[in-house]
């Protein structure tokens, strides 16, 4: 009796979801990557309990024919590749055409999409993958993707889903990425009614790090820019004072895609080595352009990881990217420092509030000054004795017995001084 079972389509399909789609975060990421493809330059992310309740895209992109709508949410339908040799330079962010399938399959998802020079619209509906519904509608030009009750059908993964505002957070910092990934294009991002962000979407990093960043954390990034043997890096890095205890803040694009690398990651704290404490990583946000050929971006199911053909040209060139902007834009501390042995100078007297006395030379002893006792007023004959006059007169006598004159004060006995 045979052992092994051909599996059916339906469940290949809830198999396939789950390395496409395993929390909400995965299933905004494929939604916005699409819009992005689709060449728009508005795009709105709005959630419900963290994604699991709703999760709507929608965007100013080109749009769908009708004909291309019900072939959207077929497994391996897509309109970026046509042939095997594609796969070998790509240049977009989808290219495997199993997002729309995977989500459908997991969710009540509607499609609304227009294109600019269609008058009216098409609406899509699927329940855990099957189409139900397919007709025109009025909509605006471009696409919106609705996806409610997400994992309902799959109790086991609905199970593990997190709390809401974990799910939440992590679909805001898929948003976030994008948005730093694309700062021509405008991101709003909504969660339960609340709306979390927009950026600018004027063509300018700085302005969506601004955004998401925050104003004092903006105001301390520093321009990267170099480009050499085909590898151009672009981006901002923070001052060697502005660090984190993780690697969080570290977001690296190739060619505008988001991805986690060792080697651009090792490249830029070797940058930083010498000016950072150890376990204090730097906020970075770089993007790296090169071939499309040179790398191979369909080695991992979220498309997070790649491969290069030359590491080692990657990490020279994100090192010495960062270093010499590092180098060129960082303030070094000056140290002024005097010389051991002063050159000689006319000695100056310090400066006092008291008269400046110069220093006498005569080795002989200075003359005791002679006291002046003060007149007492006269009184009157008939007035009291003053008892505290009296006690005054009596103690200066006494001192003027104790203490002996010399002899300059004596009246003619000059023979005393020989």
């Amino acid at each position: 009796m045979a052992k092994i079972n051909v599996l059916g389509f339906e469940i290949a399909n809830l198999i396939a979801a789950g390395e496409v789609v395993d929390r909400p975060a995965s299933a905004v990421k494929e939604l916005c990557e699409n819009s992005l493809d689709a060449g728009a330059t508005f795009i709105t992310v709005e959630i419900r309990r963290g994604g699991i309740g709703m999760i709507r895209v929608s965007d100013n992109g080109c749009g769908m024919e009708p004909d291309d709508v019900p072939l959207a949410v077929l497994r391996h339908a897509t309109s970026k590749i046509s042939s095997a040799a594609d796969l070998a330079a790509i240049c977009t962010l989808g290219f495997r055409g199993e997002a729309l399938a995977a989500i459908s399959s997991v969710s009540h998802m509607k499609i609304l999409t227009r294109t600019s020079d269609a008058d009216m619209g098409t609406s899509l509906v699927c329940d855990g993958g099957e189409i139900t519904e397919y007709s025109e509608a009025g909509c605006a030009a471009g696409t919106t993707v609705i996806a409610t009750e997400l994992f309902y059908n799959v109790p086991a993964r609905r199970k593990f889903m997190k709390k809401d505002s974990t799910e939440a957070a992590a679909v805001s910092a898929v948003v976030e990425k994008l948005a730093l990934s694309s700062p021509d294009v405008s991101f709003k991002f909504i969660s339960d009614g609340e709306v979390k962000f927009v950026t600018p979407g004027n063509g300018s990093l700085f302005g969506a790090a601004y955004v998401i960043f925050g104003r004092e954390c903006a105001e301390r990034l520093v321009e990267v820019s170099r480009c050499e043997d085909g590898i151009s890096v672009t981006g901002y890095t923070s001052e060697p004072d502005l660090v984190r205890s993780n690697r969080n803040m570290e977001y690296f694009f190739i060619n505008g895609r988001y991805i986690r690398s060792r080697t651009i990651s090792a490249a830029v704290e070797q940058a930083y080595a010498s000016r950072i404490p150890k376990e204090r990583f730097p906020i970075a946000v770089l993007n790296i352009e090169i071939t499309p050929g040179l790398v191979d971006v369909n080695v991992h199911p979220s498309k997070l990881e790649v491969k290069f053909t030359n590491e080692r040209l990657i990490f020279e060139a994100v090192y010495y990217a960062v270093l010499g902007t590092l180098t060129k834009r960082t303030d070094m501390p000056e140290i002024k420092v005097e010389p051991a042995i002063p050159a000689a100078r006319e000695e100056k007297p310090a400066q006092s509030s008291a008269p400046y006395v110069p220093i006498s030379h005569n080795t002989q002893p200075e003359p005791t000054p002679t006291r002046t006792v003060p007149i007492t007023p006269e009184k009157h004959e008939d007035a009291a004795p003053d008892v505290t006059d009296t006690a005054s007169a009596d103690a200066s006598d006494m001192r003027e017995q104790t203490t002996p004159p010399t002899p300059r004060e004596v009246p003619g006995r000059a023979d005393d001084v020989q």
